[in-house]
């Protein structure tokens, strides 16, 4: 779905695009969306990753408050434009020679997740960060179960 053709030397970065907008679908609540033509994950309706695959390669660009600094460190890393790199989001491009390493950028998806999502989705992720370590959601009680609680004379 992008809206420049991919040329034969940047198919070979799909299936990392792949891995990784699978990953950024994982959490709680998203959306995908392709504005522009390119892969964008939402949450709630406010993406925390954009992804683009075309003759230059891939790309991608996530919010990242926390490791920013250390992320445009990295010789594939800048910060992204449109003023958005300015709020801390980094844009990371890999050519066709380049492998993306997953494991980093899934700790960055993980991270413009959470930056992003409400703080009650967040707080349903468990510890560990991943979305498929998740905790159950707490069983509710019933609204009568509420109101005769509120009522009954404490001692």
């Amino acid at each position: 779905m992008t809206t420049t053709p991919v040329p034969p030397e940047m198919k070979r970065l799909a299936p990392f695009e792949k891995t990784l907008r699978e990953a950024a679908r994982a959490y709680p609540e998203t959306t995908e969306d392709f504005p522009w033509g390119h892969p964008t994950v939402k949450v709630k309706g406010k993406a925390f990753v954009f992804f683009s695959l075309s003759a230059e390669g891939l790309s991608l660009s996530v919010k990242l408050p926390h490791s920013h600094e250390a992320a445009l460190m990295l010789p594939f890393a800048q910060p992204t434009g449109y003023g958005l790199g300015k709020s801390g989001w980094v844009s990371a491009r890999f050519g066709a020679k380049d492998t993306p390493p997953l494991e980093l950028l899934r700790q960055w998806l993980d991270e413009s997740y959470r930056a992003v999502a409400p703080k009650k989705l967040v707080a349903g992720l468990d510890g560990g960060g991943t979305p498929s370590a998740r905790k159950p959601p707490a069983a509710k009680k019933p609204l009568a179960a509420k109101k005769a609680a509120r009522r009954s004379p404490r001692s």
